[in-house]
């Protein structure tokens, strides 16, 4: 894992020391220190991504603050009117530290003289404070500069003198590794090195259970993570510059190739680059151009798959890919799950979850178009996702991923969703029929295989016969008196989804009584519909039905009840009287 992560983020070309950082305010300086203003970055919902900001070493120590690019807090003591003293204090020590580093580095970067110059003028930087309160930017806001119309940061000079500072503090410090300097192999290139004893930070896990600082990824700060007398990161030996490339590539996924997962986040990637029309993750997600919205994603997943089983695409079927969960634990990166495989699998594994939650539109004229992903999960909550576990939401993805079986319980979910829906008269929502439908397609004891898109008339369960029924005698009631607010579903279907011996026959006996409202052929019409169904019912309407009995009560009602609105012209009801079924 750490090792693949590493392989992405060396291609990113990082090094220790430098770190890629959301700046959301430039301060603007002419050559001579004058203030000339305060610029917002980004495009006011996130901030500019500005890579090679230097990142210092030793935080956890307390008082030290980064190298130019920081947070507007340490570097023009921009604090909230309501502030503590204790964090005021702690504060106003690591602007200390900002000027004295910035002096430092200003002897022989003569740009930087500007920065300094400003930061002593106690009545310039009162002045842009009130700019701060004005533009309404946090303490913690990362911000830079901008001197003379240039970033320093981005200045050879610039890195230069910190590459050097860097160097020389932490060997002053002892920061580079453990006590004694000794070398040890690295876990991730085998080389003898001196590893890191505290390994960069892991950002933007802040929402998930991390903190706002970072967590870390690696590290053994407690006594029960330690063996053979080894202290901090030297448990897990690493050296300065595969720790910082694993760091940032796991930093980039994040912040570019992520997905939310109710209380976590999916990161993934490719072994080699897949251009975003053919990321099988995208088309699980939701397709977000144009170009990808006009075609379904289960015919691009397929197209995909057909063309590496054909041989025509094998830079994708000689491709790998990775996939990982995360979120944050006190401090800490906590892995919840890890996947990768060839590219193959993963688009024939995307490609059958989209066949088996394929189910006909409400209307009955097509099928539905492809759901995403947090539309299936949504499908098993009333309104917000943060109602489901994280625990379903991690079983959910892995049945997307890895083509494996449904849980009981979540089609249950789904059912009483849909029960629910039935009972209130709201829509019947595709995703949620379509998770049901799947859980039988993908039964551990074999797949349903007469459960199709479509209506089955032929279907061998009695149960999905029953709600076929239910169907029909709604859509009679219907044709018959109109709207007459709580119909047959909304007052009979959970005691028919459950006990129908006990519903489905009075309701039978009742229909005699609609179908004399009717003309001569409308009325005949609905009786062949329903002696075609008690037929292959033989008179033997079940008692009671168990829990995938209902679920296939549920398919079959509403597939006949999207067969009866395709065909309403010829069984004479309207486009209202359909929707009110």
């Amino acid at each position: 894992m750490l090792q693949a992560l590493r392989e992405h983020g060396e291609k990113l070309g990082g090094e220790p020391g430098f770190k890629t950082r959301e700046v959301r305010w430039c301060i603007d300086l002419a050559p001579d220190g004058a203030l000339l203003g305060l610029l917002p970055l980004g495009d006011g919902r996130s901030g500019k991504m500005i890579e090679r900001c230097p990142d210092m070493h030793g935080m956890n120590a307390g008082g030290k603050s980064h190298f130019l690019v920081e947070s507007a807090q340490s570097i023009a003591l921009h604090f909230k009117s309501n502030e503590e003293a204790k964090k005021i204090q702690a504060g106003e020590e690591r602007h200390r530290y900002y000027v004295e580093i910035l002096e430092a580095a200003a002897q022989t970067v003569l740009p930087l003289r500007g920065i300094c110059s400003l930061l002593a003028d106690t009545v310039a930087l009162s002045k842009l404070r009130d700019m701060m309160t004005a533009a309404k930017v946090k303490p913690s806001d990362w911000t830079g500069w901008r001197i003379g119309g240039a970033d320093p940061v981005g200045l050879a000079e610039v890195q230069g003198w910190w590459r050097e500072w860097r160097r020389s503090d932490m060997a002053a410090n002892r920061i580079a590794g453990p006590p004694g300097g000794k070398r040890m192999v690295c876990l991730l290139t085998g080389q003898s090195v001196e590893p890191l004893a505290t390994h960069p930070k892991i950002t933007g896990l802040a929402g998930l259970g991390g903190l706002a600082m970072g967590d870390v990824m690696v590290g053994c700060d407690k006594s029960a993570f330690t063996s053979f007398n080894l202290d901090q990161s030297a448990n897990a030996a690493v050296g300065a510059v595969p720790a910082q490339e694993y760091v940032d590539g796991l930093n980039d996924l994040i912040r570019n190739r992520s997905k939310r997962l109710s209380n976590s986040l999916c990161v993934y990637w490719f072994k080699h680059a897949v251009v975003p029309a053919e990321d099988p993750f995208a088309m699980l997600h939701g397709m977000e151009s144009a170009d990808q919205a006009a075609a379904a994603a289960s015919l691009q997943a397929r197209a995909l798959l057909d063309a590496i089983q054909r041989g025509q695409r094998a830079d994708l079927g000689n491709n790998h890919y990775y996939a990982m969960t995360l979120s944050g634990a006190a401090g800490r990166v906590m892995v919840r799950d890890w996947m990768d495989g060839r590219f193959e699998r993963l688009i024939a594994h995307v490609n059958a979850w989209f066949a088996d939650l394929a189910i006909v539109h409400r209307e009955g004229k097509s099928l539905a178009t492809d759901p995403k992903f947090l539309a299936v999960a949504g499908g098993l909550v009333k309104e917000d996702l943060k109602e489901l576990p994280g625990s379903a939401m991690s079983t959910l993805w892995h049945a997307a991923l890895s083509e494996l079986p449904i849980p009981q319980p979540l089609m249950a979910q789904a059912l009483n969703r849909f029960r629910l829906s039935t009972a209130t008269g709201e829509p019947l929502l595709h995703a949620r029929i379509g998770l049901i439908k799947a859980y039988f397609v993908r039964k551990p004891q074999g797949g349903d295989l007469s459960m199709k898109p479509y209506l089955n008339p032929d279907h061998p369960n009695p149960a999905y016969q029953c709600g076929r029924l239910l169907a029909v005698l709604a859509r009679l009631q219907q044709a018959a008196l109109g709207d007459v607010g709580a119909g047959v579903v909304q007052r009979f279907y959970p005691a028919a989804s459950q006990t129908p011996g006990l519903t489905l026959g009075r309701l039978v006996a009742n229909a005699r009584n609609h179908l004399g409202k009717l003309d001569g052929g409308l009325a005949w019409w609905f009786e062949e519909r329903i002696a075609e169904i008690m037929g292959r019912l033989r008179d033997a309407i079940p008692r009671t039905l168990n829990l995938e009995e209902q679920g296939l009560f549920a398919l079959g009602y509403y597939q006949q009840l999207a067969d009866l609105r395709a065909g309403k012209k010829s069984n004479g009801t309207s486009d209202d009287k359909a929707d009110a079924a």
